[in-house]
């Protein structure tokens, strides 16, 4: 069963009442909440992705709420409580699904350590993925979207999760994070993408997140091998320019990427080690969207 297969009114009995078990890739999920931010949200974002059994063991317990104190009516807030405990300060409710968005990849990162996880977005075509590791404000979430409008299957946008002994890619598909500027980008370049709420003035400026698309999500156990590491830059001056990265330098930036990098020590440098041998390496610099999706429809 999908959460679009349950009606609006049965979505918030479960967020209210026993909990809403969501399965988002490797992970489950127990979601309690009686905000309708998160209730609306994942109406939108998260049609497409299966419950759980109730049964199930939940890999994460989270509970969005507003503080029980004079912030309930002034100045609003929204606090997040994984397993009982607090990740982060309460933070303004109309930034509410950004928080929840962000606290689930704290989860991940925090929690994780099976995976050797690499902060970078990846996405497959045919069978091949392709890891893009770049710093905020480089592009590569609007290069995500970008590419999943034109066929591209989404497997993470944020986080990558390497399994350490098939060294294949454990797709999560949750949605897109775009900010400020990206927004306007991608609703100009695929009309057609479904958009949740807007979470604005965060430490990022203003967030919204992009529905990814149903065969991703159905996909979502489907894992793959990474084929290319492309390491994009938008420069909104620049033309187009791609060309070999040293694998010695790659290597360097995606350990330095890594969220668990040293925490697998020794082990850490074999994994990546033999997980650089079978990629190809790629500067990128782009301005052009249509150009920069023709480019990646054109790896070899």
């Amino acid at each position: 069963m999908k959460i679009s297969q349950l009606s609006p009114t049965d979505l918030v009995a479960r967020l209210n009442g026993p909990g809403l078990h969501l399965e988002t890739g490797p992970f489950i999920l127990t979601i309690r909440t009686d905000l309708s931010e998160i209730a609306d949200g994942l109406r939108i974002l998260y049609a497409d992705f299966p419950l759980a059994d109730k049964d199930n063991f939940a890999d994460f317990q989270v509970e969005v709420t507003r503080p029980r104190s004079l912030r309930r009516w002034l100045r609003p807030q929204v606090i997040i409580y994984v397993d009982g405990e607090k990740p982060s300060l309460p933070l303004p409710l109309d930034q509410t699904f950004a928080a929840f968005e962000g606290c689930l990849n704290w989860c991940i990162y925090t929690y994780a350590h099976q995976y050797f996880i690499i902060h970078a977005a990846a996405l497959e075509r045919a069978g091949r993925a392709v890891i893009l590791p770049a710093p905020p404000g480089s592009g590569k979430s609007t290069l995500c979207a970008a590419l999943v409008n034109r066929g591209w299957r989404l497997l993470t946008d944020e986080l990558t999760l390497i399994d350490p002994e098939s060294h294949a890619i454990i797709p999560i598909a949750r949605p897109i994070s775009l900010k400020n500027e990206s927004i306007e980008v991608i609703r100009h370049f695929a009309p057609q993408t479904v958009f949740g709420p807007l979470s604005p003035n965060t430490i990022k400026g203003t967030i919204a997140h992009v529905r990814p698309p149903a065969e991703s999500v159905a996909q979502a156990r489907e894992s793959c091998t990474p084929t290319w590491c492309v390491f994009p830059r938008f420069r909104a001056d620049a033309r187009l320019a791609a060309g070999f990265r040293p694998k010695g330098q790659a290597f360097m930036h995606i350990a330095g990427s890594s969220v668990n990098y040293t925490l697998f020590g020794a082990r850490g440098f074999t994994v990546l080690s033999e997980i650089m041998d079978g990629l190809s390496c790629y500067e990128f610099e782009y301005r052009d969207l249509s150009e920069a999706v023709a480019w990646f429809d054109k790896l070899q």
